[in-house]
């Protein structure tokens, strides 16, 4: 009976401890788990917080991690253009700028800039949202001396173009536009007023270039949306060309009355030094003839008397009283 008893009670012990040690193997188990969520959750933020230090110092430093193929000299290397900061933040945000940043001049400014300075400088902006953000200071001003791209010269204007959309397309422009852009371009330079003589139709063609890119610019965010630069509208052009031929008119006009009127009054006075100088000549031998340079100098001196005047008048045999 007892013997019963004992290995009844010693199995049901043996049957708790079993499961006490199941149960403590599984607590184990979990508190494992658990350990190792953490440690992987711990490195995975390191590696994170690695990969934004390593990005802002490639942000930074980006000359540093610039990948150098492995390859000989090229024969003919590529010409490089370095193009003003400012420019190049302009055509990120997609907003109208200056073609004079791609002029020779401009190219030229652009690389002095970047061999004589090293400016590091950040300076806050604002956004279109109102929220403050820091900028490098190399792009939150313009070039000193830009001018409007209508004063550019026809010359400038073609040497700027190739590399305009060169840049269009290393900032990430959408093709689509790119390729509107240099058909506007290529619009513009067949047209008749491109290779006219007249300095007032190429001029007028610049400056509906300039205004129809600083609107179609302007437009884009809009809801209506912008349009095909690359149909140009010869009706806006003519109205930009008959104030300036006008303008132009008038001030030819001006600057020719301008001459009579100045031809006229040195003709006056030409005709007067020369009577006055025969005048002279002709009382050289009266007594007391006072030579004056002033206009009274035509007067008869005191001692001069009418009955000197046949002798004056007898220099001039076909001069009838």
């Amino acid at each position: 009976m007892l013997q019963t008893i004992w290995v009844a009670t010693n199995a049901t012990l043996k049957t708790q401890w079993q499961h006490q040690l199941d149960e403590d193997a599984l607590a184990a188990g979990e508190r494992q788990r658990l350990l190792d969520d953490t440690n992987a959750q711990r490195l995975a933020a390191h590696a994170l917080q690695e990969a934004a230090v390593a990005e802002e110092d490639r942000k930074k430093n980006w000359l540093h991690h610039i990948i150098i193929p492995d390859r000989p000299r090229p024969k003919c290397a590529a010409e490089a253009v370095l193009v003003s900061d400012f420019a190049l933040c302009k055509l990120n945000n997609v907003q109208f700028v200056e073609l004079i940043y791609w002029t020779n001049k401009g190219l030229a400014d652009a690389k002095l800039k970047f061999l004589a300075t090293d400016d590091d400088s950040m300076v806050p902006t604002t956004a279109l949202d109102g929220s403050t953000s820091w900028i490098a200071a190399s792009v939150a001003h313009p070039a000193a001396g830009v001018i409007a791209d209508h004063l550019l010269s026809p010359l400038d204007f073609s040497h700027v173009i190739p590399r305009f959309i060169t840049s269009l397309e290393h900032r990430g422009w959408d093709n689509s536009r790119v390729i509107m852009l240099a058909n506007f371009f290529g619009a513009l330079m067949f047209h008749d007023y491109w290779t006219s003589d007249n300095e007032l139709e190429q001029r007028a063609l610049l400056m509906y270039a300039e205004g129809q890119r600083r609107a179609w610019h302007a437009a884009i965010p809009l809801p209506s949306g912008a349009w095909n630069l690359a149909i140009l509208d010869g009706d806006e052009i003519y109205k930009i060309y008959d104030p300036l031929y006008h303008a132009d008119r008038d001030r030819k006009d001006h600057e020719f009355d301008l001459k009579v009127r100045l031809f006229s009054h040195f003709a006056s006075l030409s005709v007067f030094c020369v009577l006055r100088l025969v005048f002279f000549a002709l009382c050289a031998g009266l007594p007391r003839c006072v030579y004056c340079v002033m206009p009274s100098a035509f007067c008869l001196p005191d001692d001069v008397s009418i009955a000197h005047m046949p002798r004056l008048f007898s220099a001039f045999p076909n001069f009838t009283a």
